[in-house]
């Protein structure tokens, strides 16, 4: 029987051993720091062409994570990769001959991968929060402002959450292909098509993207956005409970199926 802090070592092993998951964990932090400087620059010299009642909910805080819908896509990769490649290669075989304790070998992967993903999406959001800040000039905000610190480390949290979300899924799917297009079609196109479409957008809001959106805001309905039926704490509730669902089920199919 192999031991817990021995599995757990293996594990960061084989992440650090792997290029491809430590450049996605870069690309995650490069897209949603640029991307959020650069809306902080343009929003400060087009600040009074918004519409009256951008201005009156204009939210500083939740402008510095205007890339985070692209930079979860390299969360997304990476949580995909940390999972499927040992099936695409065939290791998973050896690794479960290593330790035959199916919720061990899982649960030790998704604690290391996760516990780094939720590292670097939190150095991802305190960086992309200063840039942004500095760029958006007097309209800017301090860390020190009611909110603004919960904002901040909550879309570092749910950041490396989408990345866990994303390894139960892949454990269920084991396919690095199927699972990264299912996802990132959900994230990038369904999730937004559903926003605009009739009764369908009530659903919407419950979808991990837009739940977590929520505890980014520091502006209750911020940038006139539609409103939701819960709070930021709720959202980022919401969000865990997706990852819970996913994670449990990567383990019943890794449990009940053979490599």
């Amino acid at each position: 029987m192999a031991s817990v802090p021995a599995v757990l070592t293996s594990e960061w092993t084989k992440i650090r051993s792997v290029s491809s998951t430590t450049w996605t964990l870069i690309a995650a932090f490069v897209v949603t720091v640029a991307l959020g400087g650069a809306s902080g620059a343009l929003l400060n010299a087009t600040f009074d062409d918004l519409s009256e009642a951008q201005r009156a909910t204009f939210d500083p805080t939740l402008v510095s994570f205007n890339g985070t819908p692209f930079g979860q896509l390299a969360m997304i990769v990476f949580g995909v990769l940390v999972v499927s490649t040992e099936y695409s290669s065939g290791m998973i075989r050896t690794s479960l001959a290593a330790v035959p304790q199916r919720a061990a070998f899982l649960f030790s992967k998704i604690t290391v991968a996760g516990t780094l993903a939720l590292l670097a999406g939190l150095l991802t959001s305190f960086m992309s929060f200063f840039l942004t800040q500095a760029l958006l000039g007097d309209r800017g905000i301090g860390l020190g402002e009611e909110n603004v610190l919960r904002a901040v480390f909550g879309a570092g949290i749910y950041m490396g959450l989408i990345a866990i979300f994303s390894m139960g899924v892949a454990a269920m799917l084991r396919s690095s292909v199927l699972s990264i297009c299912i996802l990132v079609t959900l994230f990038l196109l369904i999730s937004n098509i559903l926003t605009v479409v009739p009764y369908a957008k009530d659903v919407v809001k419950y979808f991990p993207d837009k739940a977590g959106r929520r505890i980014m805001q520091v502006v209750p309905d911020a940038m006139n956005t539609d409103p939701t039926p819960y709070g930021p704490w709720g959202g980022l509730g919401i969000v865990v409970l997706w990852v819970l669902a996913a994670v449990l089920g990567g383990f019943l199919v890794l449990k009940k199926r053979d490599a």
